[in-house]
């Protein structure tokens, strides 16, 4: 799977001024596609100014840190991945080639930010994977937790292991399938599939005994 981020960053043949004219192109073309004002945000994130970075941060830290607090074990990594993931979105804003959501493109990437924070723990220092910028659809395993209190998931999915919680969250919002998953953590499809099916039932009965327990 390629890697999420080219290596034209630091390709010397691959020039500042090609990759701000690629942007601008792409930006021209999708105009209708980003919110009003937003692309000139992005190409002030381009040139490294300091006030657009504010702004789209601003714009999106709440949101991303909501996408962040799935993948960390208390609020205080979630932090860590959210800062961790903006460096990458201005460092790698140049990738955005307007194709899509440019929100599932900073999604993706923070998800990306959390992908390495887990292999580095892991120590499996691999490439972050690429996502697709869309939004994926939900899977099937994802009907029960519509039944649910958002914040109430959060906490559970944060109690599970590294591993579980990963898996999980990989297959469920990302919409992965467990080859894809497997190649992103090192690990045989047969364990994806062990791992999603031992959160899932983690998560099941730990709800169905939350609501029991709200009902007497």
């Amino acid at each position: 799977m390629s890697s999420a981020f080219p290596p034209t960053l630091l390709d010397n043949s691959f020039s500042f001024t090609q990759l701000k004219f690629h942007l601008c192109m792409s930006l021209q073309e999708t105009d209708q596609h980003l919110a009003e004002g937003q692309h000139f945000i992005i190409k002030g994130c381009l040139s490294g100014d300091r006030v657009s970075q504010a702004k789209l941060y601003h714009l999106y830290a709440r949101k991303m840190m909501g996408v962040c607090m799935w993948y960390a074990k208390n609020r205080e990594e979630a932090e860590e991945i959210l800062q961790d993931g903006f460096m990458r979105v201005f460092s790698y804003i140049h990738t955005f080639r307007g194709e899509g959501s440019f929100e599932g493109w900073i999604r993706a990437t923070m998800v990306s930010a959390a992908l390495s924070r887990y292999r580095n723990k892991s120590s499996h220092l691999r490439p972050v994977i690429q996502f697709d910028s869309n939004y994926h659809e939900l899977s099937e395993e994802a009907g029960f937790i519509a039944k649910y209190d958002e914040k109430e998931l959060v906490k559970l999915v944060q109690t599970l292991t590294p591993a579980y919680r990963m898996v999980f969250n990989l297959y469920v919002f990302e919409g992965m399938k467990h080859r894809e998953i497997a190649e992103a953590l090192k690990i045989s499809e047969g364990t994806s599939k062990s791992n999603l099916a031992d959160a899932r039932r983690i998560l099941q009965t730990a709800l169905t005994i939350k609501k029991k327990t709200a009902s007497l």
